[in-house]
């Protein structure tokens, strides 16, 4: 009960200071209406957050206070506020290195360059030498209290392995809905291809324990193996034009909130080992932008609703069933209908495709969760649901990172002309 009222707080005082943030083009007359209590409800009702928290039993909503806290404090251009809110929030938590590049370009190109150039360019001139060590002893502080301990005692080494734990291997067992639950398929597919034509040996192939539910590190068996190394190297180019772009054509808080939401999903999409909750961060900040702008609210629309399903196998007992589908219907329903009549009169929220697309995910849903549980086989292959899952899942998570590129680069077009 304690952690459902401190989250409770933490859920309020973030919806206060991002409703303060919401660009409303115009006031209605019905509160309900209005895109600050759309994002209220969008936030503090957030499906997937809910189950993680209060159902499977995680810690993540005052982490999502902190981001979201910050962003608003950004929004606000309260840089040094929200770059210590950050600050914390990394120390709380490593995964939110995920988004740390956007920050730290952010503050660098559009805090510490005090003058905004005609012609957008970075002159060195116009750089202050006192907000960078402003923004330094921030950082600097919160990390010597944070490790600090550590390092007197001499166990820094061991930190840094616990946080880094590279040896339980690229996929948690098929849950992320990313390039790497794709690339195994793929790497299967080729086998299984392979060995019915008579091109490879099965019993040379590696053992197939990427789908038996264990955290381990795995050898696939036609494509290469990947490495750490190489999923950083596809992160780092997978968000480099984001970050690119914020400091050669900065846009303000929004296009370091753009930029954020790419480099959380580039993160998710590409990291090592990424978890299937990774997803709510790009999700709840994305909120924001749903409700000021119909493009942005498409790609909300199929990206929490792709990512919230993505969540379902952390609750996997029949019991578990109906509250999930139940509480996934109540928000998705509410931000379909909020979002369309939000943005009413400016053209369709959704494309022809999502919609098929995002259908399909209900025939998903009703041969993972419905019919395979009966099938006599199915403990033959226990795991083929989640792998299903996170596979159609992968596409709209990868379809939601691309539409958000194309909207950036559009933004960048529309400002040039």
């Amino acid at each position: 009960m304690y952690n459902f009222r401190l989250l409770s707080v933490s859920h309020l005082l973030t919806w206060s200071r991002c409703c303060r943030c919401v660009q409303e083009q115009k006031v209605s007359r019905d509160v309900l209406s209005r895109p600050s209590f759309v994002l209220a409800v969008l936030l503090l009702f957030n499906f997937g957050l809910l189950i993680v928290d209060h159902v499977h039993f995680q810690y993540n909503g005052f982490l999502f206070g902190f981001l979201l806290l910050s962003l608003a404090k950004h929004l606000q251009s309260q840089h040094l506020q929200g770059a210590l809110l950050f600050s914390i929030l990394l120390n709380l938590k490593h995964i939110y290195l995920y988004v740390a590049p956007a920050y730290g370009i952010f503050l660098l190109r559009s805090y510490c360059f005090t003058e905004d150039n005609k012609d957008g360019s970075v002159r060195w001139t116009s750089f202050s030498l006192r907000r960078l060590i402003g923004l330094g002893t921030i950082v600097a502080s919160v990390c010597a209290v944070s490790f600090g301990p550590f390092v007197m005692m001499g166990q820094l080494p061991q930190v840094l392995s616990r946080l880094f734990p590279f040896k339980r291997g690229l996929c948690h067992a098929y849950w992320a809905p990313n390039v790497w639950a794709l690339y195994n398929v793929l790497d299967k597919s080729l086998a299984t291809l392979g060995v019915g034509l008579k091109l490879l040996d099965e019993t040379q192939l590696p053992r197939a324990s990427m789908t038996g539910g264990l955290v381990q590190e795995v050898q696939h068996s036609v494509l290469p193996s990947v490495s750490p190394s190489v999923t950083l190297v596809c992160t780092l180019l997978s968000i480099l034009p984001a970050v690119a772009s914020i400091w050669w054509r900065p846009r303000g808080a929004r296009g370091f909130l753009r930029c954020l939401l790419l480099c959380a999903l580039g993160s998710f999409l590409f990291g090592w080992h990424v978890h299937e909750k990774a997803v709510l961060i790009a999700i709840l900040p994305l909120s924001i932008l749903a409700v000021e702008s119909r493009e942005d609210a498409g790609i909300f629309l199929v990206l929490t609703t792709t990512g919230h399903y993505s969540l379902f196998p952390l609750l996997f007992t029949p019991a578990e069933l109906p509250i999930k589908v139940l509480l996934m219907l109540i928000f998705t329903i509410y931000s379909f209908t909020a979002l369309r009549k939000l943005h009413s009169g400016r053209g369709s929220v959704l494309r022809p495709l999502e919609v098929v697309y995002l259908l399909g995910l209900v025939a998903v849903a009703i041969a993972c969760e419905v019919l395979f549980p009966l099938l006599p086989w199915q403990q033959k292959l226990p795991f083929l649901p989640l792998l299903v899952t996170s596979v159609y899942c992968s596409l709209g998570v990868c379809y939601s990172f691309l539409r958000l590129y194309v909207s950036l680069l559009r933004r960048e077009k529309s400002k040039q002309l």
